[in-house]
């Protein structure tokens, strides 16, 4: 399929006395208020939840459907979406893929490869992709490692339980490995047509 096509094109061989202690002390300790540095707005509370438009791709290595092990050094000079989804065969995750898989020409189109990830295996992932005619690759991060990095893997909370899990994101990253827009908390519909958008627009 052209999508697979464009995607292994991409990633081919690529002391004081007390009295005067005192009011020492107190002043000592008032200037530190007033001078105490304030924390920067958009620091990270967890790893990579800073990241944003402008800043470099955290890098990456997995092993993935359709083209085996795929790294952001193998897409030097190519433009992607990496899209980050909880769970195979979910309802939102299934519809997010088949969002993408349908839109695939158009992304071949523009030159603009796509690549899914999540937690399962890539065992799940085959299975994923045979049932539902995935054209594209799904990436295994199985270690979490770059969830962390991207700033996805996050707690949330069902029926009042509090657990971790993925943060359905999406990242468009250009030619040079610099990330030009980020949507995270996706709401899976439209969401592949303003992906789609801003790939043309780079």
């Amino acid at each position: 399929m052209a999508s697979v096509s464009v995607a292994k094109k991409v990633l081919a061989p690529r002391t004081a006395s007390k009295a005067a202690a005192k009011p020492a002390a107190k002043k000592v300790v008032l200037k530190q208020k007033k001078t105490a540095p304030k924390q920067p707005a958009n620091k990270p509370v967890v790893k990579g939840h800073a990241l944003g438009i402008g800043m470099p791709a955290p890098t990456f290595d997995m092993m993935a459907t359709n083209i085996g092990e795929v790294n952001l050094a193998k897409f030097k000079g190519h433009p992607f979406v990496l899209y980050f989804y909880p769970k195979d065969e979910t309802s939102g995750c299934t519809a997010e893929a088949c969002g993408f898989r349908d839109a695939m020409p158009k992304f071949d189109n523009i030159g603009v490869a796509v690549i899914g990830v999540s937690r399962d295996s890539i065992a799940s992932h085959q299975k994923f992709k045979k049932k539902f005619d995935i054209d594209f690759p799904l990436a295994s991060d199985e270690d979490g490692k770059a969830c962390e990095d991207y700033g996805v893997w996050i707690e949330k909370s069902l029926y009042g339980r509090k657990y971790m899990g993925i943060d359905r994101a999406t990242f468009l990253i250009d030619a040079k490995g610099i990330i030009r827009a980020v949507w995270r908390h996706v709401s899976v519909p439209g969401h592949v047509d303003q992906v789609r958008k801003a790939a043309a627009a780079l």
